[in-house]
């Protein structure tokens, strides 16, 4: 419920405030994102283990690099799921809007951690095209279907989550840069098989690199963008408050929206709205969050209702 101030002030408007909230500021986590996570990271940890082994054995540095994805794709659905954990944490007067964030700033770690393990494909690629060195095609290829299988079966796992989840978009883009990968490495061995032409491994190591950098890019800028209070991609504040207008019609106007997330599943705002001196503010305040939250699916909106003469 909005409480209620009116103010006189001797330039003869009459201000009165209704601050009111549709919300609840208990943290909004999927426990199916928390179990899916949990088990997609023993999966690619075990597995990880095997891959490095082969690599190691065969000497092909497509299948270490992917054991290197590998680990960072462990290390990122470990923290997810370290976030997801944290975040089930319920809001306290010190983090009043909960935990959530927590997620968001693992996932720009996440796209930092990819940048990383490109960088290191690439030297180490770079280094075996100088200096070739013997790759025993057979288990590098059974090395790379096991992987495959295995990162399939993490992906669907992954599917059935919230896609609109930072943590849960960045381990699906960790996996699908591991797919890649061990698809790179099957063709490799496949035509270090036909051909015995080595240089093939570091080359197809490179180009995943590149499908890595790509995503990581992208992790890095979505979650930069919440971590700086930007405004949702799918929030034009000027729509709004031209929505508003047209659909409420005690309101003036509409000033001062500012819109930000504090996750990609709760976007926020704030608002002034103007009605005339004889308007009911409760009634006013009611019919914008139902709005907000019907056509923009803004569940949380603060807003700040005061009368004003219609010639200001």
């Amino acid at each position: 419920m909005g409480h209620l101030h009116s103010h006189d002030h001797s330039a003869g408007h009459d201000h009165s405030h209704t601050h009111g909230h549709a919300h609840n500021h208990a943290p909004k986590v999927n426990e199916k994102n928390r179990t899916r996570v949990g088990f997609a990271a023993f999966l690619t940890g075990v597995f990880m283990i095997a891959e490095a082994a082969g690599g190691y054995i065969s000497g092909s540095l497509a299948l270490i690099a992917d054991a290197g994805h590998m680990l960072t794709d462990f290390a990122a659905l470990a923290m997810a799921w370290g976030a997801f954990t944290i975040a089930r944490r319920p809001a306290t007067w010190k983090h009043t809007f909960g935990y959530d964030r927590f997620s968001v700033l693992i996932a720009f770690v996440n796209g930092l951690t990819l940048f990383l393990v490109a960088g290191l494909i690439v030297k180490e690629a770079i280094e075996r095209l100088f200096i070739p060195g013997e790759v025993l095609a057979g288990p590098m290829l059974w090395v790379a279907i096991g992987g495959l299988i295995v990162n399939v079966v993490v992906f669907k796992i992954l599917q059935g989550a919230d896609q609109d989840n930072l943590n849960i978009r960045g381990a699906v883009l960790h996996v699908l840069g591991d797919m890649l990968g061990s698809v790179a490495a099957i063709v490799a061995a496949l035509i270090i098989l036909q051909t015995g032409w080595t240089p093939i491994d570091p080359i197809l190591s490179v180009f995943v690199a590149l499908i890595i950098l790509k995503s990581g890019w992208a992790l890095i800028k979505d979650s930069a963008h919440i971590l700086l209070e930007g405004a949702p991609e799918n929030l034009n504040t000027h729509d709004i408050s031209e929505d508003l207008l047209a659909h409420i019609p005690e309101l003036l106007a509409v000033e001062h929206i500012h819109a930000w997330s504090i996750t990609p599943e709760r976007p926020m705002m704030t608002l002034e709205a103007f009605v005339a001196p004889e308007t009911r503010l409760e009634p006013v305040s009611t019919a914008i969050k139902e709005r907000l939250l019907e056509v923009f699916h803004i569940q949380h909106a603060t807003v700040d209702v005061m009368r004003r003469d219609k010639s200001v």
